[in-house]
């Protein structure tokens, strides 16, 4: 049955999805990966699709950007539609010095400066932590697909234009791998509603070293991506 946000119905949505911020991201990997594509969701221009990869039925949505936008559309997968695994694709800014432009991080656990988490904990600190089954797939299914990868600690930043920028050096310190904004989010909302989740995130720039990629090298990069993050999800049937 549609809710607010999404005006699919049951069944429409298989039980593993893609979800990069962008809805035209989640249109083009639908274009560009899937077979037997059909549309299934619109609003608010939020594109949702459900096809194939390699036989196995994949869906792909946006979730727009920051912890509450990816909160609300994974709380109405996961309890209105079936969705069980989800998997955000997008990218994300390193601070550690072993942290390379182009390179696969996956978030473990992600630290916050949200409260999204202590909401749901009653006041209390929670260990927003990925799916170990999943995490173990992807790495597998990167090594496979020839793309370095690390594993580690997210930061899901609520402010994207942050006013502590001395906060990157302390991420530093605690070696933090990549700073985006979602994460921890997505994770409390899969732990609260018994599903599965990770993040995959390409790094496209170096936020102390002001390095970034030019558009050609994400769209590159971001291909990578998928391709690991549907092979991971085979890797799991």
């Amino acid at each position: 049955m549609a809710t607010p946000h999404i005006n699919a119905e049951r069944g429409d949505f298989a039980d593993t999805i893609l979800m990069p911020g962008d809805p035209l991201r989640a249109q083009y990997i639908a274009d560009t990966f899937l077979t037997e594509v059909k549309q299934v969701n619109e609003v608010r221009n939020m594109l949702g699709f459900t096809g194939r990869y390699k036989g196995r039925a994949v869906s792909v949505m946006g979730h727009g950007m920051g912890i509450p936008s990816v909160s609300i559309y994974a709380k109405e997968l996961i309890t209105e539609f079936g969705v069980q695994t989800l998997i955000r694709v997008g990218s994300c800014g390193a601070v550690r010095d072993d942290v390379q432009l182009r390179d696969l991080v996956i978030g473990l656990g992600a630290s916050t400066d949200s409260k999204v988490n202590r909401m749901r904990f009653m006041g209390n600190d929670f260990a927003a932590l990925a799916d170990f089954e999943l995490v173990s797939n992807a790495v597998a299914a990167a090594k496979a697909c020839q793309v370095p990868v690390k594993v580690g600690n997210l930061f899901s930043a609520d402010l994207f234009y942050s006013p502590q920028p001395e906060l990157f050096e302390l991420m530093k310190q605690y070696g933090i791998l990549g700073v985006e904004m979602e994460a921890a989010g997505l994770y409390g909302v899969a732990a609260q509603y018994g599903a599965r989740a990770v993040t995959l995130c390409t790094v496209s720039d170096h936020i102390l070293r002001k390095e970034a990629l030019s558009s050609d090298d994400r769209q590159n990069t971001f291909n990578d991506m998928i391709e690991v993050a549907l092979e991971s999800v085979l890797l799991g049937d």
